[in-house]
């Protein structure tokens, strides 16, 4: 474009704004260049890392989960360009559950800087500064997962047949799987990781869950006409994602907690007090996103093929 051309863009732009132009282009006048810095705010990112021991690798704890709340960000932005299109194509959809797949492949591969990159008997002993706080309680993981599949699918699997679509959204909550990780099996009472967490977020996941009910990744696959369902590598995009997240990048997580929990004399329990073999392999939780994108078989041998 000319000169001319932006210009008459760029008024025609502040105009339907009911901006004067004339005061946006003085106002260029005293702006500064912008920066690096500025723009990414390094020096706040640089800012949010607080160990709470003298132990060094505490750091490498911290800054690695920090990364990972900035993936699952990326993740949620991703989905709400699928969940949110009034219009969507094959093409989109596959587009974007790649992008959300390769988000969760560097999750995956990342585990080694905290599973090789961190003393055992620093993590040992920083850990217990951490309770009962754990990464259980990362609240974008779990909006993942409710924008990603019908509440069903993220139900205990001793529960599902109780649930279905006429049940309120609050009774779906109280049985969704992670919930049994939250529980003292002496006591029968929520730890304080799960009320700490309900206390936090349980108003917003639920209007979260609602808000997706019909939105969520599965449901705008269904909502396509059978000729793009039927779409090769969307069914392959969709099937990638789905292993991706709730069997590759679960089990390398649980691979590294292997490495520091699971000791000679026995397991450690995690931090926030759960049973984290069961809570996290993929074969006792079987979360499974598109269920009707498997074979029985796969379906019935979930987290160890």
């Amino acid at each position: 474009m000319s000169k001319e051309e932006i210009l008459k863009a760029i008024e025609e732009k502040y105009d339907k704004l009911g901006v004067p132009v004339e005061a946006m282009l003085e106002g260029l006048l005293w702006s500064e260049p912008i920066t690096y810095w500025d723009y990414i705010q390094t020096d706040a990112l640089l800012g949010l890392q607080i160990p709470r021991t003298t132990l060094p690798d505490e750091m490498v704890f911290i800054m690695y989960h920090q990364v990972n709340e900035l993936l699952f960000k990326m993740i949620l932005w991703e989905i709400d360009q699928v969940a949110k299109a009034e219009e969507i194509t094959a093409d989109k959809f596959s587009k974007h559950l790649m992008r959300i797949s390769r988000y969760f492949d560097m999750l995956c591969s990342s585990f080694t800087v905290m599973g090789d990159g961190m003393d055992v008997d620093q993590y040992l002993k920083f850990r217990n500064t951490l309770t009962p706080a754990s990464g259980f309680q990362s609240a974008q993981y779990r909006k993942i997962e409710f924008a990603s599949t019908d509440l069903i699918n993220l139900i205990d699997a001793r529960y599902r047949d109780t649930i279905d679509r006429n049940s309120s959204f609050k009774n779906a909550y109280d049985h969704l799987y992670w919930q049994a990780a939250g529980k003292n099996y002496t006591t029968g009472q929520k730890t304080t990781l799960l009320n700490l967490f309900e206390k936090k977020y349980m108003g917003e996941f639920i209007d979260f869950m609602e808000d997706y009910n019909d939105c969520n990744l599965s449901k705008k696959f269904k909502q396509l006409p059978e000729e793009v369902q039927a779409n090769e590598e969307l069914i392959k995009a969709m099937r990638h994602y789905d292993y991706t997240v709730n069997v590759k990048w679960v089990m390398a997580h649980y691979n590294a907690a292997g490495k520091y929990l699971g000791g000679s004399d026995g397991d450690l329990e995690a931090t926030g007090g759960s049973n984290w073999r069961k809570y996290l392999h993929p074969k006792y939780q079987r979360r499974i996103f598109f269920p009707y994108l498997w074979s029985q078989e796969e379906l019935e041998n979930w987290g160890t093929f």
